[in-house]
């Protein structure tokens, strides 16, 4: 899956997505279950919240990086509403469940944060990539958002999201849903 990577003359890295085209999930396509642990260490598995819920699944990079305070707050702000349509959000990101229960409680979070700290399901979604910085291989995740409906159908995958303004088109999205 490793496309691979790359270092300029200049010692900068150069990004290389661990996924394909081909890789990427689809809209239509059977998401993939998980469990993962939130910032209170309850287990979260998707399977258990199907038939109730619609699910926004969206994969982040880190809590405290300005594009994650960005995209959580902005969620946040629309918790209700997504409620209101019958819909529960879901940030994974690969910190820490303390980490996340620290980021929740700082910014008033209302919905559940999960921490994928191995990336596993990350990889399921195919959001996790591979760069090289100052000589190592690092990993981190490609902003992503799955919209998923009551049968766990993948309604809308979108990969390379921009923070600012995503969860208020994510939500256009879940009202279509009925």
């Amino acid at each position: 899956m490793f496309i691979g990577s790359a270092i300029t003359e200049k010692n900068e890295a150069i990004i290389i997505p661990l996924r394909k085209g081909a890789d990427m999930l689809k809209d239509g396509e059977i998401a993939p279950d998980f469990a993962l642990h939130d910032a209170q260490m309850q287990l979260i598995r998707l399977s258990d919240l199907l038939g109730q819920h619609h699910v926004v699944l969206y994969f982040f990079n880190r809590d405290h990086s300005p594009g994650g305070v960005t995209e959580a707050v902005e969620f946040s702000d629309r918790a209700e509403t997504f409620r209101a349509h019958g819909t529960l959000v879901l940030g994974v990101s690969l910190d820490d469940c303390l980490a996340h229960e620290a980021f929740r409680d700082e910014h008033g979070i209302e919905f559940h944060l999960l921490s994928d700290a191995e990336g596993e399901v990350s990889r399921l979604y195919h959001v996790l990539r591979e760069w090289v910085g100052a000589g190592m291989v690092k990993y981190g995740i490609e902003r992503s958002t799955f919209v998923i409906d009551r049968q766990g159908v993948i309604r809308h995958a979108l990969y390379h999201v921009l923070p600012k303004g995503h969860a208020a088109e994510i939500l256009s999205l879940v009202k279509q849903l009925g």
